[in-house]
């Protein structure tokens, strides 16, 4: 009886190893270093990361990379052998940066399945925002009380205009994590024509970023005369915290110089609670009875009768 027990229980134990192997996953460490993650040719390979990432792809390999991105997980299957490229990942919150090395090759002969793969980030880069001496609370005190009452060593308004400055003008590997910032949407049909109202400018919502209780706003603007045109914050009606142009100055409709963009940084709301109502023509008469309306009292005509 016991020889038939052992090799039950051998083959058992032999059918689970071969189980947890097959969905085995690779862990990968984040530690500011690119990770190496090998494709093959017509298989699609799962990358688990547990975060909400933008995916930056090269051009070049952009038409044999199929990227998909569903639940903090990144599925990649290439449709031809690509050569060593480099895929950015960024969180979307804080803007922290992952680099993934890549390179696909053709299917060898019983070569098995590709393992998934689960990135574990050993920490994120600190919000420039933080007070360096947050992180040296003492240890008769949480560190989570000395941290949540330490002030920003950087005014959010410098924060969020430099945050929002290199998302749009600077390449993506360069923009400088916050933890905190979050990605807004605004309404990109938002009348702007009281913004800059003595200015022959043409104004355009872009993007927004939300830090705590302040928002950030880029409005592109546009030179719509045939001449130079010097931009002074002073000049910009509405209820704002702070406004920084990129560029002082516009050129002449039709240059490459005649449209920049203006940061304009809000409190506890978003822009378009901040901009001043806009003057439109009334008709007073609207309103009044009919009898009013047509230039006749309602009291007068009774007096009559």
């Amino acid at each position: 009886m016991k020889r038939l027990v052992l090799p039950a229980l051998a083959g058992f134990l032999l059918s689970m190893g071969l189980a947890s192997t097959a969905r085995a996953v690779e862990i990968l460490r984040w530690e500011r270093l690119p990770l190496a993650v090998p494709l093959v040719v017509g298989q699609e390979r799962v990358i688990f990361i547990d975060r909400n990432v933008r995916i930056g792809v090269p051009e070049s390999i952009g038409a044999h990379l199929r990227v998909q991105s569903a639940g903090g997980a990144i599925y990649l299957r290439a449709s031809e052998p690509i050569p060593p490229s480099r895929l950015q990942l960024q969180d979307a919150e804080s803007g922290a940066l992952i680099l993934l090395d890549i390179a696909a090759e053709p299917a060898k002969a019983g070569q098995p399945a590709l393992e998934p793969v689960r990135i574990v980030a050993s920490e994120w880069a600190p919000s420039p925002t933080a007070n360096p001496a947050s992180t040296s609370a003492s240890e008769d005190e949480p560190s989570v009380t000395a941290s949540a009452a330490a002030p920003h060593a950087t005014p959010v308004p410098v924060v969020l205009t430099r945050y929002a400055a290199q998302n749009l003008y600077a390449p993506l590997r360069t923009v400088e994590p916050v933890a905190g910032i979050g990605r807004v949407s605004p309404r990109r049909s938002l009348a702007l024509d009281t913004l800059l109202p003595t200015l022959p400018v043409r104004a355009q919502v872009l993007a927004a970023w939300r830090l705590e209780d302040q928002w950030v706003t880029a409005v592109k603007l546009t030179n719509t005369s045939a001449r130079w045109l010097d931009l002074d914050p002073r000049a910009l009606q509405g209820d704002f915290v702070a406004a920084t142009f990129q560029h002082t100055t516009l050129g002449p409709a039709g240059q490459s110089a005649d449209t920049t963009v203006v940061y304009l940084v809000t409190r506890g709301h978003g822009l378009a609670e901040s901009l001043l109502p806009k003057v439109a023509p009334i008709d007073a008469t609207v309103n009044l009875p009919p009898a009013a309306a047509g230039g006749q009292a309602e009291g007068g005509a009774r007096d009559e009768k």
